[in-house]
């Protein structure tokens, strides 16, 4: 990194203030185009980061977006991955048993399929459009393996922070078909709405403490959407294909960026030759993050009574 960015960066982050966002990089903003006057006030893009390639499980490849170093976690998102490859080897190995703790993990499929087993006698097949919510709670062992031995596997996981009121509380899952999930127009995007309200719809994800909104938006070429967006929410949009311009400014994110949104009462966005993105947003928490591997809790201390739970047996409750 050279002088000039690091002083930016810095600079950057003295001016967050009671900023609700936190993220780490920026680049530069394209020229402005001809578009659609949008009516709502967008969120400016804060600051932009691209996904880093990274491996996780037994071995699959994928991108991180939320969860590394210029990005360690924007309350209460912890992480965010992205797999999408068509090479069989990059993801045959799957993520065999597992636990979590202290948490929740979103799993979202585009192309693909996977299989989920848990500890809990829990068994179901995700396949492309269906999401699985899961709160980890007070502990789970499971898997999440392909079902396919070639062809393309496209997908996300998210993980979401718990309060320290509901850290230790009992594991639970949402299995989501794709027929489940309303589709709706808002401007000229097409929009699924995974959790939350948006175009009139509401996402079948139900209570979740944070109270988020997920959605996956598709702008055509020339298109353009707008979203309001609670205030006191943090949000970010990750494009997964093409490239959005974003907010006033008109703030280009491209594949495999993730753009963390600044205050503002919503998120308008636009494309020149289309773009897709996933739009989250939720209510931070506000506590201490403590975290190694698979569990998220408040302190230290929290985080060796998992550990040794894990090895004496003792993390899933009958």
């Amino acid at each position: 990194m050279s002088r000039s960015d690091l002083i930016r960066r810095r600079s950057v982050l003295a001016g967050l203030g009671s900023l609700p966002a936190l993220a780490l990089a920026g680049c530069d903003a394209p020229a402005p185009i001809t578009r659609k006057v949008l009516s709502m006030q967008g969120r400016e893009v804060l600051l932009l980061v691209s996904a880093q390639p990274t491996t996780d499980g037994a071995g699959v490849k994928l991108s991180r977006s939320l969860g590394t170093r210029e990005l360690e976690m924007l309350d209460p998102f912890l992480m965010l991955d992205e797999f999408h490859t068509d090479r069989a080897e990059d993801y045959l190995a799957g993520f065999p048993d597992h636990p979590h703790r202290g948490f929740e993990t979103v799993t979202y499929m585009i192309h693909g399929a996977m299989e989920h087993r848990d500890s809990l006698g829990n068994q179901g097949r995700l396949g492309p459009g269906s999401v699985q919510w899961m709160t980890a709670g007070s502990g789970i062992i499971h898997s999440e393996m392909p079902k396919q031995v070639s062809g393309l596997m496209w997908g996300f996981q998210l993980w979401v922070n718990l309060p320290a009121k509901l850290k230790m509380t009992r594991p639970r899952y949402q299995d989501l078909a794709p027929e489940t999930i309303p589709e709706t127009q808002i401007g000229d995007a097409t929009v699924r709405v995974l959790a939350g309200l948006a175009g009139g719809k509401r996402g079948p994800v139900e209570g979740i403490v944070t109270d988020p909104l997920m959605l996956d938006v598709t702008v055509p070429a020339a298109g353009t959407f707008q979203q309001p967006i609670p205030a006191d929410h943090n949000a970010f949009l990750y494009v997964f294909d093409g490239s959005i311009d974003i907010g006033p400014g008109r703030r280009r994110a491209n594949r495999g960026q993730i753009a963390v949104l600044g205050p503002g009462e919503g998120v308008t966005a636009a494309s020149e030759s289309s773009g897709r993105f996933l739009l989250l947003a939720g209510k931070p928490i506000g506590e201490p993050v403590a975290r190694y591997g698979p569990f998220v809790m408040n302190t230290k201390e929290e985080i060796r009574q998992a550990l040794d739970d894990y090895q004496s047996g003792r993390l899933v409750k009958s």
